[in-house]
């Protein structure tokens, strides 16, 4: 398909991939001011630091479902995340053109909910405490960060084809995908940030003017999710068939399989 045909056609999939990812950091920043910012509601009631970090992966897991189950979910398939695009090309589910197309939805996306994030909090997000919620290397160094954003990485991706592939699990993919995000911020943010999503990372490098180790956030999810398409294959071979959706909702036109 030549590529003015696929703008034509796919633009309301590559837009719902840049609103979800683009929403998805715009709950990253409110939520991180209002729980880091040493002037906001958090730290003021509650002390903990690593109740407020769950509280935190809670609320990003409800983003996270909350986009997956939103009609710009159900259309594009709420894949949010390059590593995820790349999996689903590697099963051979996305075209070439369509892969690219979603990896530059999801980095402008990312970049412009972040964007309309400074322009609301201002100083507020630029704040240490807050810093544009970036995903940095925590104090064990890179190399733990990197196995770790790996490991994330491939349970989220290997779990999610499981139950997406699954007749009697696929209507709880969102939940379960969200259920991880809320797990893993809670207890890997420490580690290296949590991200798993080189678009997520760089939505929020571009507007903090810094980005440490920066490669290891594009190299391991995408390393971690070529591993979990590896042991699915393994797993289930070719015979469990699934559409690039997190959701396939029967009454949403679908690029991939066709459906209308």
């Amino acid at each position: 398909m030549a590529v003015t045909a696929l703008l034509r056609d796919h633009w309301p999939e590559y837009l719902s991939e840049a609103l979800g990812l683009g929403l998805f950091m715009l709950s990253a920043c409110v939520f991180g001011v209002l729980l880091f910012h040493p002037a906001a509601a958090g730290p003021q009631h509650i002390p903990s630091p690593m109740l407020r970090l769950a509280l935190m992966g809670l609320i990003m897991g409800l983003t996270a479902v909350g986009n997956i189950h939103a009609p710009w979910g159900k259309r594009s398939g709420a894949h949010l995340n390059p590593a995820v695009t790349l999996a689903f090309y590697r099963l051979g589910r996305v075209t070439r053109p369509d892969a690219v197309a979603y990896i530059v939805a999801q980095f402008v996306g990312g970049a412009l909910g972040t964007g309309l994030s400074v322009w609301m909090l201002g100083d507020w997000l630029a704040n240490p405490a807050v810093d544009y919620v970036v995903t940095v290397p925590g104090p064990q160094g890179i190399a733990v960060a990197f196995t770790a954003e790996l490991g994330i990485t491939f349970l989220l991706v290997f779990i999610v084809l499981h139950v997406a592939s699954a007749p009697g699990l696929a209507r709880a993919t969102g939940l379960v995908a969200g259920a991880l995000v809320a797990l893993f911020i809670s207890v890997e943010a420490p580690l290296s940030g949590m991200s798993m999503n080189p678009a997520r990372t760089v939505a929020s490098a571009v507007w903090s003017g810094h980005a440490p180790a920066l490669w290891l956030y594009f190299i391991a999810p995408v390393i971690g999710g070529q591993l979990a398409v590896t042991g699915f294959l393994r797993l289930h071979g070719t015979r469990r068939t699934l559409c690039a959706k997190m959701i396939h909702d029967r009454r949403v036109h679908c690029i991939f399989c066709g459906h209308r």
